[in-house]
């Protein structure tokens, strides 16, 4: 054979080993994008969540309350998950309805019977794992805005988990006419899309409604099992 079909063969070669580094490159770099765009939001829900409950804490502190010290005790639990959990890429649903039940329960202190909570949760399956703090958003804006300027306040939340599949649903009456938001309104809601864009793309559905005074959010989201 003469020269010109190595030529012509070493030419392709090159071609196609440079297009498998190239598209090897931009996976990498789109990877390390994602990775650190899943590290900025998770960084967001710590100063979001503890700045709402030293809220609480300093309500409870001004009256010289009794309940200031079982509140601390709850955010030190509250802090030890955020802190050495959350780094985790996925986390044990199990140990993530404990931690929707000890904020909760922090809630609690503050409001006492002000407030009617209702809470079931439903897990078939204990080997079943999610993104951590992914549903406590939304338990956070169901008592901002459902306490208050409102009679008869409840929260209702219901959490399922069956053939791998979770749904959650929560929901809670609010004022209408109560329409002050402060500056971080809205910043749980949208790092939770943003989170599950990124993590359970296809694999989820949320849906929230507002109609009459009642704020409803339904997640069914596919876990890892």
């Amino acid at each position: 054979f003469g020269p010109v079909p190595f030529l012509v063969a070493g030419i392709i070669f090159r071609l196609i080993y440079d297009r498998i580094r190239s598209e090897k490159r931009e996976k990498e770099a789109q990877a390390e994008k994602l990775s650190a765009e899943l590290k900025f939001l998770r960084s967001q829900i710590s100063p979001h969540f503890i700045f709402n409950v030293m809220t609480n804490l300093v309500s409870l502190a001004r009256i010289k309350s009794d309940l200031l010290e079982p509140s601390l005790i709850r955010l030190s639990e509250l802090l030890r998950y955020m802190l050495y959990e959350t780094g985790k890429d996925k986390f044990p649903i199990d140990a993530e309805i404990d931690y929707l039940e000890n904020y909760i329960s922090l809630q609690q202190l503050r409001f006492g019977d002000d407030v009617r909570v209702e809470t079931t949760w439903d897990v078939d399956e204990q080997n079943c794992f999610i993104e951590p703090m992914l549903l406590v958003p939304f338990v956070e804006n169901a008592f901002k805005h459902g306490i208050g300027m409102v009679k008869d306040p409840y929260i209702k939340m219901q959490l399922l988990v069956k053939n791998g599949q979770l749904h959650f649903q929560i929901s809670n009456n609010y004022d209408k006419q109560n329409n002050s938001k402060d500056a971080s309104s809205g910043i749980g809601l949208e790092n939770i899309r943003k989170r599950l864009n990124l993590l359970y793309t296809g694999k989820y559905q949320l849906t929230i409604t507002d109609s009459h005074g009642i704020y409803h959010v339904e997640l069914k989201l596919e876990l890892s099992c």
